[in-house]
């Protein structure tokens, strides 16, 4: 005969994934002619929860090397933009004690197209962000209530070791 017992732990209760595009426009310190290489660092972001309602926010640092003048000088603008994803996830128990949520950079963001129109450089951003909820839950598991067996352990039984008495005087030649 089994019986059960419940045991609470901690588990994934939601889970899921977002691909998101997001268009910027940065003004930099002169006109810009030609855009020459644009990359994305700096990429933080934490995650709160309101009933499966997932909202990130983040921010990262976007720098645009570029040139002026009529491509006889360059420079480097950088600026800080901030973005707040909302996700729906579907939970699979809803708990509300202790949540816990863990946001991960599934696809860090990469600019995908850039381009200068009147004086302003326009960017679309992509990024992959995936979230989970974890939360406490109850396991239900089966338990035998009969103890196994004890193994008979027997003193009694003589140990032999033989030992080679012969010495070699000569042991150091």
């Amino acid at each position: 005969m089994s019986a059960y017992k419940e045991i609470v732990t901690k588990a994934i209760i939601g889970k899921g994934k977002k691909t998101s595009s997001n268009s910027y426009t940065i003004e930099t310190e002169e006109k810009p002619n030609t855009v020459l290489g644009c990359w994305v660092i700096n990429h933080r972001f934490n995650g709160t929860n309101n009933d499966g309602n997932v909202t990130v926010n983040g921010a990262f640092d976007v720098n645009v090397w570029y040139s002026y003048d009529n491509d006889t000088k360059t420079a480097v603008s950088t600026k800080r933009l901030s973005y707040s994803d909302m996700m729906k996830l579907h939970l699979k128990e809803n708990t509300n004690n202790n949540q816990e949520i863990v946001v991960r950079s599934l696809k860090q963001p990469t600019v995908t197209d850039v381009n200068i129109k009147d004086g302003l450089v326009n960017l679309d951003i992509e990024k992959e962000l995936g979230v989970e909820v974890v939360g406490e839950t109850k396991v239900k598991i089966a338990i035998e209530e009969d103890e196994e067996p004890w193994e008979d352990i027997d003193d009694d039984e003589e140990i032999t070791e033989q030992i080679d008495n012969e010495v070699n005087e000569n042991y150091l030649e």
